[in-house]
């Protein structure tokens, strides 16, 4: 079964959306790891720089300082950056500013050790590189700037056509075909993981049928919502009036096509507070930051909104409300919510109710 819906995942095409917030996702959660690398690759490079300029007796001068402070900017700079986008754009900026500094550096060791350092130096960045959350254009263009900026043949008195020339630009195309073969795999595969991950949770918290968040999804955030204790707190049970003579006169697909347009109205005239299908024909609203008047005319313009819509199959609601007092649980309020709904259904639906500690006097 898994491996079935993981084809069909991978045969997907992962719409452009998607790959941008796959992308900022990455991002965000990498961005400590990249800030490692960053931070371990301005060590590796003023360790390399120390050893030449003692032990080759060159002295540590003022381009290593300035090398030192254009990395630590960029590296401050990667601290304070938020987009995936800008991140593509900073990446290309601190290899541009290593790879120069590397070349400035080897080219001060003895002409034989040079190549051998170029290519380790290449290796490192791309291997660097290709394990960061960047997009293709920014892999690729790190590449070039390597290669350009590191070229093992420059300065280095070998010829192209000579053998050990030879072996090093084989060398180097086997090292890039690996290197883009692994960032690509390992992006595809990310990219998946991502979108198989997605449909899992929408699966696991998105009611399949109205597409709006399902029970386990509003149990979680209404139990955070009460644990941030913000003023202001109500619960409201929502059900569709004699919704079962719908089902049993018109059919199934008629129901369905009712609840689906009672989604709506909740979904659009409830934007900022939680909802759900908690199942059947009954829904679920969490408000906060509101007085007993604002949840009042909330509920009460929902069932006017329902009323209104007096398409075919017209249907109306009744609401139960519950004010969620501090120390108060999430069960204790739906019970509440439910007492309240229940007194709105038998007093007449297409109503309202606000519980009070009446309504258990009367049960």
């Amino acid at each position: 079964m898994f491996k079935t819906i993981e084809q069909h995942v991978r045969k997907q095409v992962a719409p452009a959306a998607l790959r941008a917030e796959f992308r900022q996702h990455e991002f965000e959660s990498m961005r400590p790891f990249c800030l490692l690398v960053f931070c371990v690759s301005i060590l590796i490079w003023l360790v390399f720089d120390l050893l030449v300029s003692f032990l080759g007796g060159q002295g540590f001068t003022w381009r290593s300082y300035l090398f030192i402070a254009l990395l630590g900017c960029l590296t401050v700079v990667l601290y304070f950056t938020r987009r995936s986008q800008h991140f593509d754009v900073l990446n290309l900026l601190f290899v541009a500013t290593i790879t120069l500094g590397l070349r400035l550096v080897i080219d001060g060791i003895p002409v034989a050790l040079r190549p051998v350092w170029l290519i380790l130096g290449v290796s490192t960045v791309l291997y660097a590189v290709s394990v960061l959350p960047v997009r293709q254009w920014s892999f690729f263009c790190t590449m070039v700037i390597t290669w350009l900026v590191l070229n093992p043949l420059y300065h280095t008195r070998i010829a192209p056509d000579e053998l050990e020339g030879t072996m090093l630009i084989s060398y180097a195309v086997f090292v890039s075909g690996l290197v883009t073969y692994s960032y690509l795999q390992m992006r595809q595969a990310k990219l998946h993981n991502f979108y198989l991950s997605k449909v899992l949770l929408e699966q696991a918290y998105v009611d399949a049928l109205t597409e709006i968040p399902n029970r386990r999804s509003f149990m979680a955030k209404a139990d955070h919502q009460l644990r941030l204790a913000t003023a202001g707190q109500y619960l409201a049970m929502v059900d569709i009036d004699n919704f079962k003579r719908v089902n049993d006169r018109f059919g199934h697909d008629v129901g369905d096509e009712v609840l689906k347009r009672v989604a709506l109205h909740i979904q659009a005239s409830m934007v900022g507070y939680e909802i759900a299908r908690l199942g059947g024909e009954e829904f679920a609203i969490f408000f906060h930051g509101l007085d007993q008047q604002g949840a009042e005319q909330r509920v009460a313009a929902l069932c006017q909104r329902v009323r209104d819509d007096i398409g075919e199959h017209a249907v109306t609601i009744s609401i139960g409300l519950a004010r969620v007092d501090p120390g108060d649980s999430l069960t204790t309020a739906l019970v509440r919510a439910d007492q309240a709904l229940y007194e709105a259904k038998h007093g007449g639906k297409d109503r309202f109710v606000l519980w009070s500690s009446q309504l258990v006097d009367q049960d």
